[in-house]
Formats: structure tokens, C-alpha cells, sequence
């Protein structure tokens, strides 16, 4: 979980919301990833996505049976997916997603009744991944506001 903390602080740094994501298989690291969508422009770029898609090309396959899954965010219904459809044995998450999270926030996709249930464990390092978001989003509403103050005090002088 420190190598996907690691991998959402980079992301944060290059302004895109800090999730990072590892893959695991008998103890190595196999995919790794990170939020992309700001840069790549695609809705796809998700931080578990990018992790599976590079465990797949290492391994040589798509079934991840015996893979874990650690992220700082829990996974939205698009990543819930592809680690059902992956086969992903076990997923550790740090901190819920009240808006978007499908592994029990708002639904949880690993409790229908797909031939495929991975296990599922939130919580992990849980105030280090809630910080950085906190972090990362407050930074975006201080931006927000000093751009609204310099607009407005353009427009006072004109």
C-alpha cells in the first residue's frame, strides 16, 4: 500500500486526483498505476485499470486469480468491473468513496452475483490516503478562489 501511496502522490503532483495502485502476485509488484484522465483526456484512465492492464502484460494473461489489489481509493463500478472480469483474488483499499465507491459506499459490486467475488478489505492506511485527497482538493478550492479574486479585481478596474 506504500507503493500506491506513493504512485497518488505523483499523480496529485502532476494534478490529477492522487489515487495509485498496485498489483500483487506471490509478493511482487506486477502492475502498477496511477490517475491519468487529466493528461490522456480519457475517462479510462483510472488508477486500477492501468495497474491490470500492466499485470496482464507482465504475466502473460488475463485471469488474476491470484492477485491482490491495493489502492488508495475504493473503486468506482468501472474498476469494481474489470477487477471481477480480471479474477482478482483480494482487494485492499484505503479510504471509501462516498460518491462514486462500488465496493460498498454507494453499491457494492462484489456482493452480486457474478461467478466472481473477490475479497475485500477497506481501511487500509486509511488517514494517509484521506489526507492526500483532503489535501489535493483543498489545494483546487484555494486555486478556485484566488482566480475568482483576481477576475473580480480585473473587473473593478475596468
Amino acid at each position: 500500500m506504500r507503493e500506491a501511496l506513493a504512485l497518488a502522490r505523483r499523480a496529485g503532483e502532476e494534478g490529477e486526483v492522487p489515487v495509485g495502485c498496485v498489483v500483487v502476485w506471490d509478493g511482487e509488484i506486477v502492475g502498477r498505476g496511477r490517475n491519468r484522465r487529466e493528461k490522456t483526456g480519457s475517462a479510462l484512465a483510472h488508477a486500477e485499470i492501468e495497474a491490470i492492464g500492466e499485470a496482464c502484460r507482465r504475466l502473460g494473461g488475463w485471469r488474476l486469480w491470484k492477485a491482490t489489489l491495493y489502492v488508495t481509493l475504493e473503486p468506482c463500478p468501472m474498476c469494481a468491473g474489470a477487477i471481477i472480469n480480471a479474477r482478482i483474488a483480494e482487494v485492499r483499499y484505503g479510504v471509501k468513496d462516498e460518491k462514486y465507491g462500488a465496493c460498498g459506499s454507494v453499491v457494492n459490486l462484489f456482493a452480486e452475483r457474478f461467478p466472481h467475488r473477490p475479497r475485500l478489505f477497506g481501511g487500509l492506511l486509511a488517514d494517509e490516503c484521506e489526507a492526500l485527497l483532503q489535501g489535493f482538493f483543498r489545494g483546487l478550492r484555494t486555486d478556485a478562489k484566488e482566480e475568482n479574486n483576481n477576475l473580480s479585481s480585473k473587473n473593478r478596474k475596468t
